[in-house]
């Protein structure tokens, strides 16, 4: 985890009544609620519980600091136990939101002087997005892995040619292998920093790439899913 970064937001405990539930494929989905007098640091997270049931889950905040929405991007796990519940929900239902927490994100001082890479696969896409959303005239380049073109989350959303997607089942209109395949065949410019999101395997594998370019642990900050 980042370390540049403190936690000086005030932890909310709330009922939020669900605006929307937009999917965006078969699995995944952003669920959407109002987002009051919320605040929050892109790249943080929350803890997101359903009303009257005791467990809970930890999401990134998907949606800009700026707008209207509170949103999440979910990925529904084939036989779990929150992840469906959460799909089957209707707008007016009731979230319990925790946070925001996590030190997670850009550091100021590198806003304006650095290029911003950030490497994402699946649905670690979201803190990034969130970034995107909320600080406009940024210079990043979006890389993103998935399996499947259709999981290209609303990339739609991203300046043209800043978003790249790396697909492991369909080379058509995008690069064809994992994200650390196509890392490989960059090169970047020295004052580039990286920004980390996703599976444990994916994050390793990419440090040591970068490492073997030539940068160093303190131009990378990591935030790892699973």
């Amino acid at each position: 985890m980042s370390d540049t970064l403190q936690q000086d937001f005030k932890i909310d405990t709330s009922l939020y009544k669900i605006r929307e539930i937009r999917q965006l494929t078969e699995s995944t989905f952003v669920v959407s609620l109002p987002r009051c007098r919320f605040n929050f640091r892109p790249g943080q997270h929350i803890s997101v519980s359903i009303k009257g049931d005791y467990q809970s889950r930890e999401y990134s905040i998907y949606s800009g600091s700026q707008e209207e929405a509170l949103e999440i991007l979910v990925k529904e796990v084939d036989g779990g136990y929150f992840t469906p519940k959460l799909k089957n929900l209707k707008p007016g239902d009731y979230l319990e939101i925790h946070g925001p927490f996590g030190k997670f994100g850009m550091d100021p001082k590198k806003k304006d002087s650095h290029r911003h890479v950030f490497i994402a696969s699946g649905t670690g896409i979201a803190p990034f997005h969130s970034m995107v959303k909320s600080i406009p005239g940024l210079d990043y380049q979006l890389i993103h892995g998935v399996r499947y073109p259709s999981e290209a989350y609303e990339s739609n959303h991203y300046e043209e040619g800043r978003y790249i997607l790396c697909s492991t089942r369909n080379p058509k209109n995008n690069f064809h292998g994992r994200v650390t395949d196509y890392l490989k065949t960059r090169e970047f410019e020295p004052n580039t920093v990286f920004y980390l999101c996703g599976n444990s395997d994916m994050i390793f594998d990419a440090m040591e790439i970068l490492k073997q370019k030539g940068f160093e642990r303190e131009d990378i900050t990591v935030e790892v899913y699973f």
